[in-house]
């Protein structure tokens, strides 16, 4: 029988680090289930999951080669909730399934951090021992949308709104990690966040 020592939920609005602290706490020792990877898994070319969201979008949320328009996608769905929770209705079942895979290759007594970018708004928080919340501002996190990752600003605010507020992802949260500094300061919080989520695991 499986047994895993702690389940930890980390999430975190777009643009708040949420992915970074997800490969710091990797590499101190953390089994991590990153459920976009998964989403993104699901949908490849020549999956039911790709059909289905074909079926339900039309092949213009495709590329020439076949493979998912994420961008495509992200423009209809995050600018209609009716739409977006018609992905969800696809995709969801089938991370949910994928995870329980992972989950049985897991050697027993990890702690295993589960990285869901739609925690609080999908209400998961009941299903994990702790849950850590990665936090910026919207401010912050726009200047990151914008100057890094070369989203515009209208798209960007858009995924802010299909998400839950600061303030519903902070109500849900045991630990929270503040995210406004240097790569540095980051890495030092994620050593405090380890060092509790190892004394929270020990027996």
């Amino acid at each position: 029988m499986l047994r895993i020592m702690l389940k930890v939920g980390l999430t975190g609005g777009i643009g708040s680090g949420k992915s970074e602290v997800s490969r710091l706490l990797a590499a101190r020792g953390a089994v991590v289930i990153d459920a976009d990877k998964i989403a993104r898994e699901v949908v490849e070319p020549g999956t039911a999951g790709l059909a289905h969201v074909v079926g339900v979008f039309g092949a213009g949320v495709l590329h020439e080669d076949g493979s998912l328009n994420r961008e495509r996608l992200g423009s209809i769905v995050f600018a209609d909730s009716e739409r977006l929770a018609s992905l969800n209705a696809i995709v969801h079942p089938l991370v949910g399934a994928r995870v329980a895979e992972l989950q049985e290759q897991t050697d027993d007594d990890a702690i295993m951090v589960y990285d869901v970018p739609l925690l609080a708004e999908n209400n998961l928080a009941p299903m994990y021992d702790v849950v850590v919340v990665v936090d910026a501002s919207d401010e912050v996190r726009l200047a990151r949308l914008v100057g890094l990752r070369g989203m515009n600003e209208g798209d960007a605010r858009a995924r802010f709104a299909a998400q839950a507020t600061r303030e519903n992802r902070l109500k849900i949260a045991d630990i929270v990690v503040p995210n406004e500094g240097s790569l540095k300061d980051l890495q030092v919080q994620v050593d405090e966040v380890w060092a509790e989520l190892t004394a929270r695991a020990t027996p």
